[in-house]
């Protein structure tokens, strides 16, 4: 396929709004054109031959026959395609919203992520041990991250619902003329039918050139939804083309844009420069206060009494170039720190506004307190790695495509060929029974006249004789 090749040689942009299947839609606009020509031409033939017409009163009995049963025929056919269309526009309908309330959800999920990734940024801000703060320069830094934390998500949230709401209100307008055409296509076929048994010449010519119009108009709609058909057969194509060969600007981010590759990697960047430095913040403050027997003199929060075995330090799971490490030996994971410290911790009692450890600990419970919230939040940071490692290489919208192809995709290909399947049926019907409605007409009234000259000629002997 065009697209597919374009896709992976990068050679040009894929463009789900691009004109690249029009020339699949021609032959039917073609049709419609020639149908429109040919059948107004007939039509014009019609009223120039009505103008100027005679009876003629003998008619085939074969013909009659064999004009009513296509006529029913196609008819029937008619229905049939009006009920495919139907069904075919309801079940599509369902289909494209159930993909887009996915998109929108994993949009939503990649949002609240970002927001939630913000919220422990600013937690990591107001983190405070024993008077010690992270460094200016860190805090100054998580400032900016927060700024492009809030914009990445409003970006990806206002692009994901616009075009989600643009998607959806062009649906919506297709839904409804599919079932406005249906509807006026099944009334045509049904009253046609009806008026030319019942003999109504005239009112099935009026019908013949509502019809004239309407089906030249079916053969145009069935062409546009061949051409959607195509359109969503060679996005779902393109999407596990992208999956294997992501590109950076698509169209494909019509559906669903990725995070920019530099701003996703400054986030992952931060979160481990922020979470190694609140870990650097809390074992200082182990190494140099909890586990230093600090002469009384110093008074807090230097000194508190601390004494006893030395507090195990913390696991640093990154290098000081934020690559990943291994931990040391003695040294705590931050899962296992809240329940290891616990054994450290003394009983207090504040003394001039300080707690004073009076029990064998290193830790006051206040101090404790304190080492928790940072490890919290440490953790809180770490555990974002994987998500924003997933949004430095757009793996979410990887996963949201791959689902989309494997679950929605062979819903919404075989529905909207349910449409054009439809609209071509209905086309092709209630043209040939434009067409019998008139042969059918012309025969019924042969049939009558025949009739009447029969009975006409019934009656002259009689008369002569008397």
């Amino acid at each position: 396929m065009t697209t597919s090749t374009t896709l992976v040689d990068g050679t040009s942009a894929m463009n789900i709004t691009g004109l690249l299947w029009h020339s699949i839609s021609v032959p039917l606009f073609i049709v419609a054109l020639l149908w429109f020509a040919l059948f107004g031409f007939v039509l014009l033939l019609i009223c120039c031959c009505c103008c100027c017409r005679r009876r003629t009163y003998s008619y085939s009995r074969v013909a009659y026959a064999l004009s009513l049963i296509l006529l029913i025929i196609f008819t029937i056919a008619a229905i049939i395609g009006c009920a495919v269309l139907y069904a075919g526009q309801g079940k599509f309908d369902k289909s494209t919203s159930s993909t887009l309330d996915y998109v929108v959800g994993q949009a939503d999920l990649t949002v609240e992520n970002l927001s939630n990734f913000s919220s422990n940024l600013a937690a990591a801000k107001k983190v405070e041990i024993e008077q010690i703060l992270l460094p200016a320069d860190a805090q100054a830094k998580i400032d900016m991250v927060q700024q492009k934390l809030k914009s990445a998500a409003d970006e990806l949230a206002s692009r994901t619902k616009d075009n989600s709401k643009s998607i959806r209100e062009m649906l919506q307008a297709v839904r409804l003329d599919l079932i406005i055409l249906a509807a006026v296509m099944l009334v045509l076929a049904f009253l046609g039918f009806f008026l030319s048994v019942l003999g109504l010449e005239c009112l099935v010519y009026v019908l013949v050139i509502i019809g004239w119009i309407l089906v030249a108009v079916t053969f145009i709609a069935s062409g546009v939804f061949l051409l959607s058909h195509n359109v969503v057969s060679d996005t779902c194509h393109a999407m596990d083309e992208w999956v294997l060969h992501p590109h950076a600007h698509t169209a494909l981010d019509d559906i669903l844009p990725c995070v920019d590759a530099a701003t996703a990697n400054e986030f992952l960047y931060r979160s481990k420069e922020v979470t190694s430095q609140l870990l650097n913040v809390v074992n200082q403050v182990v190494s140099n206060i909890s586990n230093n027997d600090i002469p009384p003199f110093f008074g807090p929060p230097l000194y508190y009494n601390q004494s006893g075995p030395l507090l195990p330090l913390l696991c640093n799971p990154f290098n000081a170039d934020l690559s990943n490490r291994t931990c040391a030996a003695g040294e705590l994971e931050l899962s296992n720190a809240p329940k290891v410290w616990q054994d450290y911790t003394c009983k207090s009692k504040n003394t001039d506004g300080s707690d004073i450890c009076v029990t064998t600990g290193r830790i006051t419970p206040g101090m404790y307190d304190q080492l928790i919230a940072a490890i919290t939040v440490s953790q809180g940071l770490n555990n974002y790695g994987p998500f924003l490692a997933d949004l430095q290489d757009c793996t979410f919208v990887r996963d949201t495509f791959t689902f989309i192809s494997k679950n929605q995709c062979p819903g919404l290909e075989m529905f909207s060929k349910w449409i054009y399947t439809g609209l071509l049926m209905v086309s092709a019907a209630v043209m040939l029974s434009l067409i019998f409605w008139i042969v059918y007409a012309r025969e019924r009234r042969h049939r009558k006249y025949g009739k009447q000259f029969l009975s006409q000629n019934d009656h002259v002997p009689f008369s002569s004789v008397a």
